[in-house]
């Protein structure tokens, strides 16, 4: 599943994202739309739990049933994320009781000084261009992406295709290519010039110089 709906791959698994990953129900993962959302989350247990909060990047949809379906709001928070909640020594603890009530609310996503970085997916052509966004500061969600060619003015829309993955069918098209970003809560507009060269490659992370403030 390539860690999780969201598509992130391997960057579950190191700093930034790294112990503040987590699943939410469907009300929450909007289709994929949500991917990247970060929320503070807080335990509401006040004999095990502490007040700090820890935050969650959105990078996974848990499963329609149980305590995800039904339109519920639920998270699945990992192990680290589970023992910060926890009072001092009661980390394995907490993480024994399985379902917590909590409470939560956005937040802006901080990544620590990166710019956005646009992942060119494997299997990608000249004719079906598949690229992942990473790394967004803010809002964290993508609502609009459009992609421009070299030596063009025009602004093809991309489409959204699952997770935070989107995508440009037709072409053939040549780079270098320059994005445009708009997300989806509070539309703000973000243009990444010639981020993607001409010469690129599938699987290869171009980053930006650039990113939204870190800030609703």
């Amino acid at each position: 599943d390539d860690r999780g709906a969201c598509g992130y791959g391997t960057l579950v698994d190191v700093v930034p994202m790294k112990a503040r990953v987590g699943s939410v129900s469907p009300v929450l993962f909007k289709g994929g739309e949500g991917c990247g959302a970060c929320y503070k989350v807080r335990c509401l247990d006040h004999g095990i739990c502490s007040r700090r909060a820890v935050t969650v990047i959105v990078t996974d949809e848990c499963p329609g049933g149980g305590p995800c379906g039904g339109g519920n709001t639920h998270f699945d928070l990992s192990g680290a994320a589970f023992s910060r909640m926890a009072v001092a020594g009661a980390g394995a603890h907490l993480r024994d009781r399985g379902q917590l009530k909590v409470i939560y609310r956005r937040t802006a996503c901080k990544y620590g000084g990166k710019n956005i970085a646009f992942h060119v997916n494997e299997g990608s052509t000249s004719f079906w261009l598949s690229v992942l966004v990473e790394f967004e500061d803010g809002e964290g969600d993508i609502g609009s992406m459009q992609l421009k060619q070299a030596n063009s003015a025009k602004w093809l829309d991309m489409k959204h295709v699952w997770g935070a993955t989107w995508c440009l069918y037709g072409g053939p098209t040549a780079g270098p290519f320059s994005v445009r970003l708009t997300t989806l809560s509070a539309p703000k507009t973000l243009t990444a010039r010639d981020v993607i060269p001409r010469n690129w490659t599938p699987k290869g992370t171009y980053s930006s110089r650039l990113n939204f403030d870190a800030s609703l």
